[in-house]
């Protein structure tokens, strides 16, 4: 995310632009490059053509017919697929995205078996990823409603599935919000919101810590879900940094990261060992 991007010609280039979805594309591939590294099962099963992904796939919950687009979904192809559709190779994507990667990480994505966007078929885990990055008081019951419903609709569709939510915050003391700032390109004066922190990220993890979790296969909530917190003041120069003081979720925690790699890699064995 420290690398701007243009979002629409002829405007400044931002890190993070709330009517672009680049940060959620680039947070789902950092958790499949996880996922892949770290589960033996799940490279034996993509090595076999038993894994692919989808990108924004749709998901109708049965009981009440409301759909979503799901970020990310890890699948099994679907039979048959479609002579029409090119698969997209999940290592090119790194560079379509824009995604910079170490020696060491550009080694690891080279030495995973081929996996390719597919028509998809049985979905396995669906992953839905979400931002706040300022104005925290209206974003709280956002993230609440929109994850609530992702998750609610995943499993209304393919009840084994594994729902996972992946949460950016923002513990920045100032943001420049593109959407504050529409006439920067002529020369308008930079708006800056300041934010009262580290008590907004803290009351935006705990919100977000109120979400449904599920242990097993039955009732409703999350099987994995994770908060990111970021110090991101959106100026270009600016790098965009991890905070991992508290409040951010400390290992061990449910909201850790390193937890909803954990819960997936470890769910997804007991699920879905045939693929």
């Amino acid at each position: 995310m420290s690398v701007p991007r243009v979002r629409k010609k002829g405007t400044p280039p931002w890190q993070y632009h709330p009517r672009s979805d680049h940060h959620s594309k680039v947070a789902c591939w950092g958790v499949l490059f996880d996922l892949l590294q770290h589960s033996e099962l799940m490279r034996a099963h993509a090595a076999d053509g038993l894994l692919a992904f989808g990108i924004n796939h749709v998901m109708t919950n049965f009981t009440n017919g409301k759909r979503k687009a799901l970020d990310l979904v890890v699948c099994r192809p679907k039979a048959g697929g479609s002579a029409n559709i090119k698969p997209v190779m999940f290592a090119t994507l790194a560079a379509q995205y824009g995604i910079e990667l170490s020696t060491e990480e550009s080694a690891a994505l080279q030495a995973l078996p081929p996996v390719a966007s597919q028509p998809v078929g049985a979905v396995r885990i669906a992953l839905e990823s979400k931002a706040a990055m300022t104005e925290f008081a209206k974003a709280r019951p956002r993230l609440y409603d929109e994850l609530a419903s992702s998750q609610a609709i995943v499993h209304g569709d393919t009840s084994d599935a594994l729902a996972a939510g992946l949460v950016l915050i923002n513990g920045s003391p100032s943001f420049v919000s593109p959407t504050a700032n529409p006439s920067l390109s002529f020369g308008a004066p930079l708006r800056t919101s300041h934010h009262d922190q580290p008590a907004q990220l803290a009351l935006t993890i705990d919100h977000v810590r109120g979400l449904p979790r599920r242990a097993d296969a039955s009732g409703p909530g999350f099987d994995a879900i994770a908060v990111i917190a970021l110090r991101c003041t959106n100026i270009a120069g600016d790098p965009v940094e991890l905070i991992a003081d508290p409040p951010a979720p400390q290992v061990g925690d449910v909201l850790h990261y390193d937890s909803l790699i954990n819960r997936l890699i470890g769910s997804y064995a007991a699920r879905f060992p045939m693929g």
